[in-house]
This record gives structure tokens, sequence and C-alpha cells, in this order.
């Protein structure tokens, strides 16, 4: 087995896994805004590209545990931190999200406004990936649980793995296809952690078996990628047996079914893969490893403001948009908005806004790109 390198404070592997993620998110968003009816390709892909939600929630609980268990520190401290730097922003955003949305279409009064504004916020339904981050808050309360479980189950993490494993497969299977369930609970099944609990998990389980488990990465690449493979194929194939049994194209990809969370445990494997090659390759200083600090350091704000470009892009650039076919609109549009919404990230990195819009304390001008941030 290749030893693991010394562990410093900061996980390079992880980096990649974070920056691959977010590249993929944006794909969700832009396909999913812009598929035509009846292109089951593009619906496919973007089925395919459902893992994002998966893997970052095993990727929060991953580092959060990684980080507290080389710094432990009172919840009274880790707390307000931890809020300050999501909760800020989720409530930011949530607003602008809405007031864009009462610009496009009135409310009837201004209490009405209120009103949706507060459902809005407590749902985490002011744009669509607004429920990320309300269930990042959410494990941030679970942290002490989660970390406690962990520990007192140490000897049995398999079977704490299966066990939880088989919890969210029988929750995914009951809001997948159990009819009309998903829909009469809204917003639930998005905004809650129990439909992430084996990523939540795994990610944990990783980070108590960090050295150990990287090294396994290292070693077993070849076998990662198989496995990777094997599972998008696998994806694939539920995709398509669906809309073959008659479910609709948009119901037969839908991120909260049994299929996604094997397909993101094998995508996620390999990009963490991908970034421990990285890792071991990178030149500290040069300009890929710069590159990558910035992608990092931007990646938080890239994520909030996409959707606000995608909004504007498909409201005021339809025209041309429509006039372009799949998955060329797609393309088109992915690109647009990466390159605004890192452009927009980057600006708002530089001013007093930085923190409630990018949660990240404000960047100088004179400041060089910072390396990453662990968590």
């Amino acid at each position: 087995m290749t030893d693991a390198k010394p562990r410093g404070g900061h996980l390079y592997e992880v980096d990649v896994l974070r920056i691959l993620t977010f590249v993929c998110v944006i794909a969700v968003h832009t396909i999913s805004s812009s598929v035509e009816p009846g292109d089951r390709a593009m619906y496919v892909s973007l089925g395919l590209f459902h893992f994002t939600r998966e893997v970052f929630f095993a990727l929060t609980a991953f580092v959060l545990v990684y980080s507290f268990q080389r710094r432990p520190q009172p919840m009274r401290r880790f707390w307000p931190r931890r809020f300050l730097l999501v909760g800020v922003p989720y409530l930011v955003w949530s607003v602008l999200y809405q007031l864009y949305f009462d610009v496009v279409t009135p409310p009837a009064s201004v209490g009405a406004a209120v009103g949706k504004l507060v459902v809005a916020v407590l749902t985490g339904t002011a744009a669509y990936h607004l429920y990320f981050l309300l269930v990042t808050m959410q494990v941030y309360l679970l942290l002490p649980v989660i970390v406690r479980l962990v520990r007192a189950t140490r000897r049995h993490h398999v079977a704490l793995l299966v066990a939880a494993l088989a919890a969210q497969l029988v929750v995914l299977g009951l809001w997948a296809y159990v009819p009309g369930l998903a829909g009469r609970l809204g917003s639930i099944p998005n905004a809650t952690f129990v439909s992430y609990t084996f990523m939540i998990i795994a990610g944990a389980v990783a980070a108590d078996h960090l050295e150990p488990f990287l090294a396994q990465l290292r070693d077993g690449r070849r076998a990662i990628i198989a496995v990777a493979a094997a599972t998008v194929l696998l994806a694939v194939g539920v995709f398509l047996l669906q809309m073959r049994i008659g479910m609709s194209d948009s119901a037969a990809v839908t991120a909260l079914q049994p299929v996604i969370v094997v397909s993101a445990t094998g995508i996620g494997l390999l990009f963490l893969t991908v970034g421990a090659a990285w890792s071991d390759r990178r030149v500290p200083g040069g300009r890929l490893d710069r590159a990558v600090a910035i992608a990092s350091d931007v990646s938080f704000g890239v994520f909030l403001v996409h959707p606000l470009w995608i909004y504007l892009c498909t409201r005021f650039a339809a025209a041309p948009l429509q006039a372009l076919a799949d998955p060329w609109r797609q393309l088109v549009l992915y690109v647009v908005v990466v390159v605004a919404s890192v452009l927009t990230a980057a600006l708002l990195r530089r001013t007093p806004l930085s923190l409630p819009l990018t949660g990240r304390p404000r960047k100088r001008a004179s400041e060089r790109a910072p390396l990453p941030q662990t968590v």
C-alpha cells in the first residue's frame, strides 16, 4: 500500500473535488433551465449531473469532522462562526432572489411579499439552489451528534455505513416512487438532512479513517475508474428504464431517487482520486496551484450568484438561445454563466459586501490569491 503523505492542515485533495463538483452544479442548472421537452439525451445528462448535491454533503461532513478532530472546539465557538459564513449569505441571497421574482411578477401586496419571503427563508425556496445552505446548516447543528456517533461506532463503521445507506435508499425510494408523496411534502424532501443520511455519514467516516482512506484512493485508481463508470452506466440504465415504463423525462431523472446515491458515490470517489493525483503533483506557488487556489476561493460565491445569471440570460437573451439547438444552447448558456459568475464573485470578494454575498471576509486588492479554505 502506498504511504499517504504526512498530513498538514490543508487537504489539497479536496480542492479539486470541490471545484469539479461546483462546475457540475452549474451544468445541472443550465441544462434544467434550457432543455427542450422530449430531448432524452439532455435529460439523461441532467440526471447524471444530479450527483452534485450528494457529493457536496459528503464533502461537508468529511471536512467538518477532519477539522474538528484536528482542532476540537466548543460548539459555542463553532456555531457562531459557521452560521455567520453560511447563514448570513443564505438570508441575504434569499432576499435578493425573492426581490428579483417580485420584480418579474409583482405580488398582490407588501404583506403578501413579506409572507412569501418568510416562507422562502424557512423552506429554502427563494431560489432552487438555496436548500443546499439550509441542509448545510442542519449538518452544522448535528456535528456533535455526528462526531459522537463516529467515535462510538469505530469498531462497527461498516455496519454503520450499511445502515445509513439502507435508510437513505428507503427515504429516496419513498420520495421517488410513492405517487404524490414528494409533491405533498413540498420542499421538505430537498431541504432536510434525512434525504442525504448516507452521504453525510460516509463523509464523516472517511474523515475518521483519513490516511488509510486516501492511501486506498491512490492505490486503487484503476478500480475506482471502473466503479465510477459502472455506476454511471447503472444510472443511465435506470433513467432509460423509467422513461420506458411511462415516467416523464423530468421525473425519471430526478435528483431524489436511490440510483443517484450509487452514481454519486462512484463519481465522488473518482473526483477525489483526481484530487489526490493533483495533490501528489502540485507545485506550490506554481501557476496551476494559484489557479486552483483562486477557483476554490471564489467557488462559494459562484454557487450563490450563478442562478441569477441563468435567470437573466434566459429572460433577456431567450430569443438567441432558442435559436440554438440542443446541446449548443446549453453549452453557450453554460459558458456565459460560468464566466459571468466567476467575474461577479471575484469582484464581490473585493468589496465590503464580500461576507454577506460570498461567505468569505473581504479580500484586499493587494492580496495575492490565498490558499483555498480547508472548509
